[in-house]
């Protein structure tokens, strides 16, 4: 069910943002949601980059995981909450929010697995390192 939440919310932003469009201004808004838009990318990019090169026991501990246990979906939120202020959309927000929520669970689940494969090595990252910043 939970799974379910996050995919139909994330397919949800996606088709949604095929029938909005960016208002081409300069305001304080227009310019949070543009680097947002570059920060989220930036981090994603980054994020990916890292995962791709984990420890020889599997746990990724090293890169910007080091300051986020998890840096992709912080970076899914970043990115789509600029993509609401760029295009000033609140029905786009409640998506977003629906969808970090949904996240949140996943997180969670990801969270348990990771205490079952990597016990004691684990534990120790999630005293060291915070779950999102």
């Amino acid at each position: 069910m939970r799974t379910g939440v996050y995919q139909v919310s994330n397919v949800a932003i996606f088709v949604m943002l095929l029938f909005l469009s960016v208002p081409l201004s300069i305001s304080r808004q227009a310019i949070a949601g543009w680097i947002g838009y570059s920060v989220g990318l930036l981090l994603c990019t980054v994020s990916v980059i890292h995962f791709a090169f984990p420890a020889p026991n599997g746990l990724n501990t090293n890169g910007i995981y080091r300051f986020s246990r998890n840096p992709m979906y912080l970076s899914y939120f970043i990115y789509f909450l600029s993509l609401c202020l760029l295009t000033r959309s609140w029905v786009l927000f409640g998506m977003v929010m629906v969808f970090q929520i949904s996240a949140h669970w996943i997180i969670r689940a990801e969270e348990r697995w990771c205490l079952e494969t990597f016990g004691d090595d684990y534990r120790n990252y999630m005293k060291q390192v915070r779950r999102y910043l």
